[in-house]
């Protein structure tokens, strides 16, 4: 049996409070000692082989978790959380719906122009 593939989507104090009080908030996890809080999707197959395919620079770290998505991809992702009050499979149903795909790709593509990869520590 395969280990179901994870995305994070970190929250910062904006997030915190539009999900504060919502059944969202007993998915919350503290990383880094409470430094920062963050919901965790497990992610489909079908759906991991199609972020990846959607975005060539995604890829899954050695956890099993979809790493290097875009960060319009993270946003819009954690506004159809917002949405749906969900984490589950019908929040990636809707964010892979073609209007939203193609709105996020035209934002990621504005990213990749703007911003250098970011060079990260190694980690530990």
């Amino acid at each position: 049996m395969s280990m179901p593939y994870k995305i994070s989507v970190i929250l910062d104090k904006t997030r915190l409070e539009r999900i504060r009080g919502t059944p969202l908030e007993k998915f919350i996890k503290d990383l880094y000692g409470g430094y920062l809080k963050v919901i965790e999707l497990e992610v489909p197959d079908d759906v991991a082989q199609r972020i990846l395919k959607e975005f060539p620079r995604a890829r899954i770290d050695a956890r099993g978790f979809i790493e290097e998505t875009p960060v319009a991809f993270k946003r819009e992702l954690f506004e159809v959380i917002a949405q749906l009050r969900s984490i589950g499979r019908e929040v990636f149903d809707e964010i892979l719906k073609p209007e939203r795909l193609s709105k996020i790709k035209e934002l990621a593509a504005k990213e990749e122009e703007y911003l250098p990869p970011p060079t990260l520590p190694e980690e530990k």
